[in-house]
């Protein structure tokens, strides 16, 4: 852009200043709010001023890294690179790819590495230890990255949430009244399901059944039925992302024993799903009638980010449920709403990760009935999620509607090629290059 990059300009100048009311952000103000807002969810100083926005305005540096776009993107209150001007070029490939190697974003080793470690502290998770400092930190830890998970990027929270991991079983090495060592527990039996929860999300769900192993005994040695049921649920996502939902079934049903909070809603919804997809459709529609009749129980609390399941992440849910049953008109109505919710929810409170996956049960659904315009507009936004956040789960069902466009129904379509193609390019190259704007203009179907 040798004109200069006149979004993220127009994105500052908008943006009022936090020193001189009535006044626009600096480039050193915008500076300063980047670093700060990434030292507070990474525990990274980065090295960024108003010389470095300059150059990103001026069109010199056109892609920087993937912590500063994120920090811009939060700052600037916007919800892709494109909107910031942000491109970055290189060759298209086929769809046909390794997606394993391309969902772990050179985590691979870490991820490995990782479940070792845990199954190595499964004998310890076991043994009645104790420790002796007060814990109330770690759980604000990893409530502050439950927070952040898929709004930054992920390996720095994937180092912060093995930390909190390994200080708490060192200090359950010590000794502590009793009700210390319980919350000790607590604290790293949520750390633990967070990592394979983050497994699952870059593409091993095998090792996330590692973690969940000894999740599920500091959970045990906790005494903390929300906790069991989360455990739960995320055995729950590994079994099915592998493609085994009959086993997927029964975490989920063997989960809601324990849930009282907003696992419930998710634990219900999800098993409805599971059903249907084992050909149990009696069942299936008894748990999602169940799943919607729901009341939560707002005197327990839950962790945040993943570990929550507000309505919005309930209807996409339900819309998958009612995909599974041949109802896609259903399907539509519960995406839709969805969408809705989570469009109006505050940035702080916004589950970006369920957002992407029900709308592309926006997609699923306009196809399944014919809506080709429709499901072109809801798949923009998708073309669009910055590459740090396109975990495996999110390939996969892109991927899936990607196949529908190559069906009987639309092997004539232009704007279904067009799909394709884009969905083609969203696989193998970064959000900024994906352009989701190559689909406006795709009006005919010649």
């Amino acid at each position: 852009m040798s004109e200069g990059n006149g979004l993220l300009r127009a994105a500052r100048e908008r943006t009022p200043s936090r020193r001189a009311p009535g006044e626009y952000m600096s480039r050193a103000e915008l500076a300063e709010a980047v670093v700060a807002w990434l030292w507070e969810t990474t525990d990274t100083q980065y090295d960024l001023d108003g010389h470095y926005i300059a150059k990103l305005e001026r069109g010199a540096v056109r892609w920087p890294g993937a912590a500063y776009r994120s920090g811009l993107r939060h700052v600037l209150n916007v919800s892709s690179d494109n909107e910031l001007g942000f491109i970055q070029s290189g060759p298209a490939g086929s769809l046909e790819t390794d997606l394993t190697q391309y969902s772990t974003l050179g985590l691979a080793d870490d991820l490995i590495d990782a479940g070792d470690e845990s199954i190595s502290l499964l004998t310890l998770a076991e043994e009645s230890n104790v420790g002796d400092l007060t814990v109330e930190q770690l759980h604000v830890d990893i409530e502050r990255i439950a927070l952040n998970y898929l709004k930054v990027p992920t390996k720095p929270l994937f180092d912060r949430t093995k930390a909190v991991r390994d200080r708490a079983f060192k200090l359950l090495s010590g000794r502590q009244p009793p009700h210390q060592t319980r919350d000790l527990y607590a604290a790293a039996g949520w750390a633990i399901t967070l990592l394979a929860w983050m497994s699952v999300d870059l593409g091993r769900p095998d090792i996330a059944e590692s973690h969940t192993r000894t999740a599920w005994a500091c959970a045990e040695a906790a005494d903390f039925d929300e906790l069991r049921a989360w455990v739960r649920a995320t055995q729950h996502t590994a079994a099915f992302w592998q493609d085994d939902f009959g086993r997927a079934a029964e975490f989920a049903q063997d989960g809601l024993r324990y849930a009282a909070g907003t696992s419930a809603l998710f634990l219900a919804s999800v098993a409805a799903v599971d059903l249907a997809r084992v050909g149990r459709l009696s069942e299936a529609r008894g748990a999602l009638e169940a799943a919607k009749r729901i009341t939560i129980n707002r005197d327990v609390l839950d962790l945040g980010g993943p570990f929550r399941c507000t309505p919005e992440r309930a209807e996409g849910i339900w819309s998958d449920a009612h995909l599974a049953l041949g109802e896609a008109r259903y399907t539509l109505r519960h995406a839709d709403r969805g969408v809705a919710l989570f469009e109006a929810a505050p940035h702080a409170l916004r589950n970006y990760g369920s957002e992407r996956m029900v709308r592309l049960q926006q997609v699923k659904g306009r196809l399944e009935t014919g809506e080709l315009d429709g499901a072109l507009e809801a798949l923009r936004p998708v073309l669009a999620i910055p590459s740090e956040y396109r975990v495996r789960p999110l390939i996969h069902r892109i991927s899936e509607v990607a196949a529908l466009t190559r069906g009987e129904r639309y092997a004539d379509e232009n704007k279904a090629q067009a799909m394709h193609e884009g969905i083609r390019e969203f696989v193998r190259r970064p959000a900024a290059e994906t352009r989701p704007d190559r689909l406006i203009g795709v009006t005919d179907d010649r």
